[in-house]
């Protein structure tokens, strides 16, 4: 991995300014990458890409592999004459018309029989069908049985009786293929947006979460990596013990690996998983990677995650095989929360970059691993992550205490909150970090309004986004000259 000295804004693409009802991968996002340019900042950060449960989380997807169809740019489809710009001002007002949009597009283009963009997508489906046929008829499927999840479907198509599956497959054939067109729009404006951000010296960070959504197309076609039964069932469930976030931990509830399974094999699962997920990225944050030395077993029936209990996992035997596949091995470990010295172990075998946050720093401890003496130039610093407050927010909302302690450590008689979140910048891009990366509300002095997430809850996340408006003059030059400053 490239660890030359830089910096990097975190936002989502779902965070970008633009008139349709959530931000995407079109005209705005050209825009910030040439704002990221102008800035000297070199990598931009985003959360997981895949398609999406109605709570919206980036962390619960339908898919280890497909991309958010709600990400694609309907004014690129306009672009290329497959949709009318009429129907896209539809959209801007009705969720459901962004769909109709979709399925006007792939009208547009199988009735424009441009054979460059036949043989695209058919190479397309080729080279990606080992997890696209399954994605695709899963996408039907949800439709036809009103988007329940699969373990309520009916038993024969629960659990993938093969006669079951073709009929279903040729009853649905319509619904495939828009899936599958739709996958291949995603793929395309993405690559499209990743090599205008390599023009412009930046490199697309990106997130992958340590586990997969029960309801999702990967545990309903390939089962025997997971620990659930024929019905969905599960006697655990994923999540994380009480830490700073919740003292009741976190129950995620996703399902449980099957690691003898997976290791039985190769770790193929895994290795499909990440070569799809470098076709999108230069970088890969791996969410919970305290999860490759144990993780937290929930009684599936338990409300909360106190009793829970650390179960080991093949860690050093999944690595080494991604390793052999993937000698450069762009992983950063998203190393938070209880960490132990084997957690530590394995991720330095590998070399990974781990993770600081300065919210986290200002305990009144000298020892924190978070404060930047404690830092180390493989680490990667954040401000704060999108689990936690702006910085904005954490300054107004802090205890009297820890501010006393960030005054005592940074030497500084902070006069105002908007100061104070300065010189969180300030300690941030001055680290010895390789790598500093500041959330996009942070750059913008944004308070606990423009939260992107809070652990633990439901309902309320992952909606914010900013407008052009909000970027200053004088935060954008402000930002210019502390990464120049500090050599970022």
């Amino acid at each position: 991995m490239d660890k030359t000295r830089c910096a990097g804004i975190l936002l989502h693409p779902t965070s970008l300014p633009g008139h349709q009802l959530s931000g995407d991968i079109g005209h705005d996002a050209y825009r910030f990458i040439e704002y990221l340019h102008a800035c000297g900042i070199k990598v931009w950060q985003t959360l997981p890409l895949c398609p999406t449960h109605p709570d919206r989380s980036p962390y619960q997807g339908l898919s280890a592999h497909a991309g958010n169809p709600e990400l694609i740019s309907l004014d690129w489809l306009v672009d290329r004459g497959w949709l009318d710009r009429a129907r896209v001002q539809e959209s801007v007002t009705d969720p459901q018309s962004r769909n109709a949009c979709l399925e006007q597009a792939y009208s547009g283009f199988k009735q424009t029989r441009d054979d460059g963009w036949l043989a695209r997508l058919a190479a397309f489906r080729r080279e990606n069908g080992a997890w696209l046929d399954d994605y695709s008829l899963f996408i039907g499927l949800k439709k036809q049985y009103g988007m329940t999840p699969w373990y309520s479907w009916p038993q024969d198509i629960r659990q993938r009786r093969s006669e079951s599956l073709l009929q279903a497959a040729s009853e649905l054939h319509r619904e495939i293929d828009q899936a599958i067109f739709e996958q291949f729009i995603f793929f395309t404006q993405w690559q499209e947006i990743r090599a205008y951000a390599a023009q412009h010296n930046v490199r697309i960070f990106g997130d992958m979460p340590i586990f997969v959504s029960g309801d999702s197309a990967d545990v309903w076609a390939r089962r025997e990596n997971f620990l659930v039964d024929d019905e969905g069932g599960m006697a655990f469930v994923a999540g994380v013990p009480p830490d700073a976030f919740t003292h009741t931990g976190q129950k995620w509830g996703n399902p449980l690996y099957d690691w003898e399974s997976m290791q039985h094999d190769g770790f193929g699962w895994w290795k499909a998983r990440l070569a799809t997920q470098l076709q999108l990225f230069d970088l890969i944050r791996v969410d919970h990677f305290r999860g490759f030395d144990a993780c937290w077993e929930i009684p599936a029936d338990d409300e909360t995650a106190v009793n829970g209990h650390w179960r080991d996992v093949p860690g050093e035997a999944l690595l080494s095989a991604l390793h052999e596949c993937y000698p450069a091995l762009p992983l950063v470990a998203e190393d938070l929360g209880v960490i132990t010295s084997r957690v530590t172990a394995l991720k330095n075998a590998f070399d990974l970059p781990g993770m600081k946050v300065l919210q986290f720093a200002f305990d009144g401890h000298s020892d924190n691993p978070h404060l930047p003496h404690r830092h180390q130039p493989g680490d990667v610093v954040y401000t704060g992550t999108h689990d936690n407050d702006t910085t904005l927010g954490w300054v107004k909302n802090t205890q009297p205490h820890t501010r006393a302690f960030f005054s005592e450590y940074t030497g500084c008689r902070i006069e105002s909150d908007n100061e104070t979140a300065t010189s969180m910048l300030r300690l941030a891009l001055a680290s010895v970090s390789f790598l500093c990366m500041l959330p996009m509300q942070d750059i913008l002095m944004l308070d606990s309004s423009a939260r992107m997430n809070i652990p633990g809850t439901i309902g309320g996340n992952w909606t914010w986004r900013f407008t052009w408006d909000q970027v200053k003059p004088e935060l954008t030059e402000q930002l210019k000259h502390f990464i120049a400053l500090y050599q970022r």
